[in-house]
């Protein structure tokens, strides 16, 4: 096998494995009335089958990332994916709510194993500006795709079969993942000289996030100003001003604070941010939106994401890496990101008798279109000043970024609904309110985030030398 083909084999390969990853964290959502009704769980309980897997997947992110430079990115990806196939047997054989639950939790941990490494292993495998950019291009389908295609799937598979094959289709996965991943994922490269892990370090982060985490997606049900969301989330930040303070001094950091003095690292992280957020609560609130208001049972709102899907993939596969190339990063992130904002502005307009061509197919190509052009740019943003040794701890805290936008945007826009809705009434009208106000700020953090990316964002010419004077060298 020539060293090209084996490259882009272990691109797939290392997609494969991600996209399970990716895939839970909007899989579940369609299934949750099955699984409740299934496993006796409570109204308040049920969401811990979504938490669990949050809880755990944002807390070891960072950790992960930083021991993926220490003992090897790949020993740490296998590890993952071992870990969350495993996870995904008990989840799918449960025979309790909390058997379910502890599962999920088990699945965060290989999750954020995998998700953590993945992308450092792939900036390591390709270093040509123009199969970096066709590569990223590939991975940030599986991202961004990622969400759109675990509703897809959750509402076929639930649908068609039951809510437990949600979980046992990544067995077969994970295993094929597993026995590949040893054949065509490089040998580590680890330095003779290995730093001792900064134990203090990860233990306060690791805290913090979880803590973070657990705040954000507890509020709506405790209420944002309660005692225990303050109490946890004033616990968060004073664990990671900790954190801070720790690193600033020690000599061997988790997180060298330098990282964060990166131009590109840091817009990156605020763009990340901002866009999960969006992105977390579209998939969520049209979801939602469908069953609720327009009666769609599982399948239909699984077939409702199939042209989302397809025009994403069609951006990411065929058209991203060639506009990276020809016009630099700043452009298409902002107009992407731009599209995205359009399509949840549209959907800030679905009425209560909405009709999917009219109402929602729209916008679901634009959101397409927007995340299949953005998503490559955001990546190669993030991670195109670090140092390669730094790759894993990098990934970490893009996919952290991402996670905790994510959740916090998810959180605060449903929120937003439930507040919209109470002050409407009780009925679907007044539901159908809340979904728009929330589209509708989903719609101004895209934005956000395509004005702060094109603004600020500084990256470096992606095309080769005689393109260093074309459209991002005249921009920057």
């Amino acid at each position: 096998m020539n060293d090209k083909r084996a490259r882009w084999l272990a691109l797939y390969v290392l997609c494969l494995g991600d996209l399970m990853i990716v895939l839970d964290t909007n899989i579940v959502n369609v299934a949750l009335p099955s699984i409740q009704a299934d496993l006796g769980f409570s109204q308040s309980a049920l969401a811990w089958v979504v938490n669990a897997y949050m809880l755990t997947f944002g807390g070891f992110l960072l950790l992960s990332g930083r021991l993926g430079d220490l003992y090897g990115n790949a020993k740490v990806f296998f590890g993952g994916v071992v870990a969350f196939t495993a996870a995904s047997i008990a989840c799918g054989l449960a025979p309790s709510s909390t058997f379910l639950v502890v599962g999920r939790a088990i699945q965060g941990l290989g999750g954020a194993a995998t998700s953590a490494v993945a992308l450092a292993l792939i900036m390591g495998l390709f270093t040509d500006p123009a199969e970096r950019a066709k590569a990223m291009g590939f991975f940030g389908f599986v991202m961004s795709g990622g969400g759109a295609i675990g509703v897809l799937l959750g509402g076929v598979l639930t649908g068609l079969l039951n809510w437990h094959w949600i979980f046992l289709v990544n067995v077969p996965i994970g295993i094929a993942v597993v026995v590949l991943a040893r054949r065509v994922l490089p040998a580590d490269s680890v330095s003779e000289t290995r730093e001792k892990l900064d134990v203090t370090g990860a233990g306060l982060v690791t805290s913090a996030l979880m803590l973070a985490v657990y705040g954000v997606v507890g509020g709506n049900e405790a209420g944002w100003a309660s005692a225990q969301t303050l109490s946890t989330l004033a616990g968060a930040v004073v664990l990671l001003i900790a954190f801070v303070a720790w690193e600033s001094r020690v000599a061997h950091p988790l997180v060298p604070l330098r990282l964060f003095r990166l131009r590109n690292v840091a817009i990156s992280q605020v763009v990340g941010v901002l866009w999960a957020g969006a992105m977390f609560a579209c998939f969520f609130l049209t979801a939602l939106y469908m069953t609720n208001v327009l009666q769609y049972d599982a399948l239909e709102v699984g077939l409702a994401y199939l042209p989302s899907c397809v025009v994403m993939a069609l951006c990411s596969l065929r058209l991203s890496d060639r506009i990276v190339m020809t016009y630099g990063i700043r452009r298409p992130l902002a107009v992407g990101l731009g599209l995205a904002g359009a399509s949840l502005a549209l959907l800030s307009r679905a009425p209560v008798d909405g009709h999917y061509v009219a109402d929602l197919l729209p916008a679901m190509v634009l959101l397409g279109i927007g995340a299949g052009i953005a998503f490559n740019p955001v990546l190669l943003a993030a991670m195109g000043d670090v140092e390669p040794h730094e790759a894993g701890l990098a990934s970490g805290v893009v996919n952290t970024s991402f996670m905790m936008g994510g959740a916090l945007g998810l959180a605060s826009l449903v929120a937003l609904s439930s507040w919209r809705t109470e002050s409407l009434g009780t009925d679907v009208a007044a539901l159908n309110g809340g979904f728009q106000l929330a589209f509708g700020a989903g719609a101004i953090f895209a934005l956000a985030a395509a004005v702060i990316g094109g603004v600020f964002l500084r990256p470096k010419p992606m095309g080769a030398p005689e393109l260093a004077g074309e459209p991002e060298a005249a921009l920057a």
